[in-house]
């Protein structure tokens, strides 16, 4: 039974979507002023593996994000850079999607805009003003918090809490410091689009509000991002969206992915200590950043540092390793045996091993998509299997055979829902097949020397290939070599 935790509720429930079979999911993307930091793809991997395991659960998931391509930041990042606006937020936008695709991301059902959905706010303003939740003043529009009654209900604060413990620009236009603008009025001469309050562009926070509404319907099931987003952001997606459609709740579970920090410190483009994925993927391939990331809990901070990522580099290539001595062993290997052996007892215990890591594995993504426990389960197996093969006992018939295979389709299965590739990554190196046959052929001439009891050249042949990074293992079942 998948439990997934709620930040409305602060527990974990029991996961059932308003439609049996589907489900709706929303998660903010980024402002597309710059290039995607480390904190922007790690939202966008936590919330990849929470559909990819939706569907694994045979849910028909449809998936939404969006960009904010417009406000007062991409205006000014466009004027440094000498382009326009929506010239700039096209800019990054298509850098991110390349981004994503080279972090192993599924693409969204849909990707939504800001300005490709201007109509769609103006009405839903326009229907806020109606119903007495919003005001107009000089061109600015602005959502009156006071009416909404559930307001801090996401936050689990009130407007007085709310008040004390903000920094809340003095703005005399406001009836209450915590209102929030629905339509801005543009500065002269900027980017701007027509409305019944004057030129001007959307508030950020009725923008995810109108694209939830538009792809979505008015109640969805999930509603993702950062939990830097939880107040103002999502916080006053509820109160517009809920005072607009008069349905509640307008999220059944509201999930929140921790922040990446920088030496204790929030990774931010406000603050300037971010790295860009790009920067990261000229140091780290894309499945080791991948699974760095989801060795943590979505939910915890991470205090980002590159001694982190070449650790979990290191812990990434064990896996990697194991899985390709297993085809190594089912591509090259003889089988020598095609009955029921001796060893059946050992084979029968392996077997129910690796039921039991596929039961735990599930078990850990239906704990809240607990992906840290999940990849350690991967690890405990990768340990069950190293042992198997590198017993003395071991040799491959019918039956050992149908062990690895199994093995070999539970990581495959695991890989897939954590969107890793381990048998990609087994043989990313461009002229792979060259170099596995060109180690085959080295290692074949250093057998040749140790049967005419040529010890040091066999040694010098050793130690020059694990000077090379391979780690050369004589086993009672011939030579086997790994990548360190």
């Amino acid at each position: 039974m998948l439990r997934v935790y709620n930040t409305l509720s602060r527990k974990k429930e029991k996961f059932t979507p308003l439609e049996t079979g589907k489900v709706r999911m929303y998660v903010c993307g980024l402002t597309v002023q710059n290039y995607a930091h480390i904190g922007h793809i790690r939202s966008a991997v936590n919330y990849d593996v929470i559909r990819r395991y939706l569907e694994y659960k045979g849910y028909e998931v449809t998936y939404v994000q969006n960009f904010t391509d417009i406000n007062e930041k991409i205006v000014a990042r466009a004027r440094e850079e000498g382009l326009r606006p929506l010239e700039l937020a096209d800019k990054y936008t298509k850098a991110y999607l390349e981004d994503i695709e080279k972090m192993k991301i599924k693409r969204a059902d849909v990707y939504c805009r800001a300005t490709d959905t201007i109509k769609e706010i103006i009405k839903m303003v326009k229907k806020l003003l109606d119903k007495g939740y919003a005001y107009e003043v000089n061109g600015n529009v602005y959502f009156s918090v006071e009416k909404f009654s559930d307001y801090g209900k996401l936050s689990g604060r009130n407007l007085e809490e709310m008040q004390a413990g903000a920094r809340v620009e003095v703005n005399e236009e406001k009836r209450h410091p915590m209102d929030f603008a629905l339509w801005k009025k543009a500065p002269a001469g900027e980017i701007s689009w027509d409305s019944p309050w004057g030129k001007g562009w959307p508030g950020w926070h009725i923008e995810c509000s109108a694209m939830s509404i538009k792809y979505l319907g008015k109640r969805i099931d999930i509603h993702g991002g950062g939990t830097d987003l939880i107040f103002p952001h999502h916080e006053n997606e509820i109160a517009q969206s809920e005072s607009c459609t008069g349905e509640k709740p307008f999220v059944k579970y509201w999930l929140h992915n921790g922040s990446v920090n920088l030496k204790g410190e929030k990774m931010s483009k406000s603050l300037g200590n971010f790295f860009t994925v790009r920067e990261i993927l000229k140091e780290f391939k894309p499945d080791e950043v991948r699974y760095f990331l989801l060795t943590k809990h979505y939910r915890s901070p991470i205090d980002f540092n590159f001694e982190e990522v070449e650790a979990a580099r290191k812990s990434w290539r064990k896996l990697v390793n194991t899985y390709q001595v297993m085809v190594q062993i089912l591509e090259k290997g003889v089988i020598t045996k095609n009955k029921i052996t001796e060893n059946t007892k050992g084979e029968n215990t392996i077997i129910s091993i690796l039921n039991k890591k596929e039961k735990e594995f599930e078990e850990a993504m239906d704990d809240d998509f607990n992906t840290a426990r999940a990849t350690g389960v991967m690890h405990e197996l990768a340990r069950e299997i190293n042992t198997f093969v590198n017993s003395p006992e071991f040799e491959l018939n019918g039956e050992t055979s149908k062990v690895l295979k199994k093995a070999q389709n539970l990581f495959d299965r695991f890989s897939d829902i954590l969107g890793l590739d381990l048998a990609f990554s087994s043989s990313d190196e461009v002229d792979n097949e060259i170099l596995n046959n060109l180690v085959d052929f080295i290692l074949e001439i250093r057998d040749e020397a140790r049967q005419e009891k040529n010890w040091q050249l066999a040694d010098r042949i050793r130690d020059g290939l694990e000077d090379l990074g391979f780690e050369i293992k004589d086993t009672p079942h011939g030579v086997r070599w790994e990548r360190k």
